[in-house]
């Protein structure tokens, strides 16, 4: 129960931290964004299950808030436990992306890891000018770490990549087989995170039954996967992209996130 119960939220709140090389490359990421797929007020609902066991919920939203006299869109992704597996290992993660609103690149991100009795928490912050990022760290009873490294040109985080590919990458001019691919920073390391287009298909959602385009993170094999594609991810195949399912085939089981609500998405095409 402790394995289900941690897995169903980080998992979720995590779900786009598979990261592996590209089989393929479609292009660059990093123009800004040719979309409008999503706005401040956005609040997405998300309900995880082992089976048909309910143990997790997860909520995306958006809101517009200000960072040194520059506009910026605050992303949550946020993972809870609920129910039995709430009694049993309680976890309550967040990670929270500030995204330029023009480039859509991360200004500033966080992370806030509670699962149990472990705790973490960590700020990195963007310097453009100078292809540098700095960290701090915070562990339960450890003193503050703080570093500052060189990093890659145009380097997100992986919440700021994922809202990033909604506004420029997740759309019909990918052809199946054609991978996105980001620069990320995540635990402390700068890894390339793959994201396979594999296609069209239609799913029951919140919206009847809804055309969806189909991709799968290209992930890690070792502790929790065992193939390179035990990951999907499932976005409506319209202007605003709003990400419907994620499956999750683990060493432990099969996990399902749904879309359960959604509220103040964007009306219309752009």
């Amino acid at each position: 129960m402790k394995i289900f119960a941690s897995v169903a939220a980080a998992a979720l709140a995590a779900s786009v931290a598979c990261m592996s090389l590209a089989q393929r490359t479609h292009r660059p990421q990093y123009e800004v964004p040719v979309y409008n797929a999503f706005a401040p007020g956005e609040d997405l609902v998300y309900t995880v299950k082992y089976g048909f066991i309910k143990g997790g919920e997860g909520r995306f939203t958006v809101v517009d808030t200000v960072i040194d006299g520059h506009r910026v869109n605050h992303v949550t992704v946020a993972g809870r436990t609920t129910g039995v597996a709430d009694l049993f290992y309680e976890v309550r993660d967040s990670y929270e992306s500030f995204l330029d609103a023009e480039t859509q690149l991360p200004v500033l991100s966080k992370r806030n890891i509670s699962e149990g009795r472990y705790r973490y928490n960590d700020v990195v912050s963007y310097d453009r000018q100078n292809n540098q990022l700095s960290k701090s760290v915070k562990r339960r009873n450890k003193p503050l770490e703080v570093k500052t490294q060189d990093a890659p040109r145009d380097i997100v985080d992986i919440i700021g990549a994922f809202y990033h590919a909604r506004n420029n990458a997740f759309d019909s001019r990918l052809a199946v087989g054609d991978t996105v691919y980001y620069k990320t920073f995540f635990s402390n390391e700068v890894y390339d995170l793959n994201i396979r287009y594999d296609g069209l298909e239609t799913l029951n959602t919140i919206f009847g039954p809804t055309a969806c385009y189909k991709f799968t993170p290209v992930t890690e094999v070792g502790r929790s996967f065992k193939n390179k594609d035990d990951m999907h991810l499932w976005v409506t195949a319209d202007s605003r992209r709003v990400p419907v399912r994620i499956k999750f085939d683990m060493k432990v089981g099969s996990f399902t996130v749904d879309l359960a609500s959604a509220k103040g998405l964007k009306q219309g095409r752009p």
